[in-house]
């Protein structure tokens, strides 16, 4: 669409596709930080479930024991791993630039 003087607007560049690496690390990020709600969400559950099962309610704490070794443990895992992995790339870099 051209301005009221008849001069036609300046071409807008054309967005440039990610590289896979930004990609992939995006969709990393995006990742653990779902790993991160999913790690403070069971660990809120698991301390309702403590206290209901203080007050005779059973059924919350046996269905977290049950997801406990398929999706709370390796969702931990994965939470210090990448902990870990971040330190030691961050250590590293500093370390590069000395």
């Amino acid at each position: 669409m051209a301005d009221p003087k008849g001069t036609p607007p300046a071409p807008q560049p054309e967005p440039q596709p990610q590289p896979l690496a930004e990609r992939l690390k995006d969709w990393l990020d995006g990742l653990l930080v779902a790993n991160v709600f999913l790690v403070i969400g069971a660990a809120l559950w698991f301390g309702l479930a403590v206290v209901l099962h203080s007050r005779g309610v059973e059924a919350p704490l046996h269905l977290f024991e049950r997801l406990w070794q398929p999706l709370f443990l390796p969702a931990i895992s994965l939470l210090m791993a990448a902990a870990i992995v971040s330190g030691v790339l961050g250590w590293w870099r500093r370390r590069g630039q000395r």
